[in-house]
């Protein structure tokens, strides 16, 4: 158990059945009354955040969820295929524990994943991957002032905004947290 005074960002609790993140954190005393905490939870599995506010002496059950490395293998359906790289086990886990991160996964890629009790939680991709560019429109020439941008198609379906000198067959950076063009490779 972790009194609630023990929160801060990332600290990870089990409560009302699921598990959450702490998010943010503020300890309050008001006047004469006594302390409260008013911390924003994040729930592991949906991805739905909470604001609870509880009185300083409550208690919560505290969790380890150990970050293992695991490498991406493949869709199938509505999951991605992961493979322990330690033990070569294989979790199939759904498209939602990569967040918006999940449309820049290419086969093959080493990430880390979150375990809790035998089962993926949260699949956090590297910051930066480099992607070939499938589909890119020809820039056109005095289109812009200063330094214009145009969609481009990855070779994930994902499509980014990247300068007009990108052409197809390229291999760029994109930064994985933004979903934003980061240089060429």
């Amino acid at each position: 158990m972790i009194s609630v005074t023990d929160l801060r960002p990332g600290t990870k609790v089990e409560m009302d059945g699921a598990l959450w993140e702490c998010v943010d954190y503020q300890h309050q005393k008001i006047g004469r009354g006594g302390a409260k905490v008013v911390a924003k939870f994040k729930n592991l599995e949906t991805g739905a955040t909470v604001e609870r506010t509880f009185n300083s002496g409550e208690k919560l059950k505290d969790i380890f969820v150990e970050a293992r490395e695991m490498q991406y293998l493949y869709p199938e359906g509505d999951d991605l295929v992961l493979m322990d790289l330690e033990t070569y086990e294989q979790y199939h886990v759904p498209k939602a524990a990569a967040g918006e991160a999940g449309k820049f996964l290419k086969e093959g890629i080493t990430l880390i994943a979150d375990v809790y009790d035998g089962r993926v939680i949260k699949v956090t991709p590297p910051t930066v991957v480099e992607l070939e560019v499938t589909e890119a429109p020809p820039g056109i020439k005095g289109d812009t002032a200063s330094g214009g941008s145009k969609p481009a198609t990855l070779e994930t379906g994902a499509v980014v905004n990247v300068p007009l000198f990108i052409e197809a067959g390229e291999v760029i950076k994109i930064d994985t947290r933004t979903g934003e063009y980061a240089g060429r490779a």
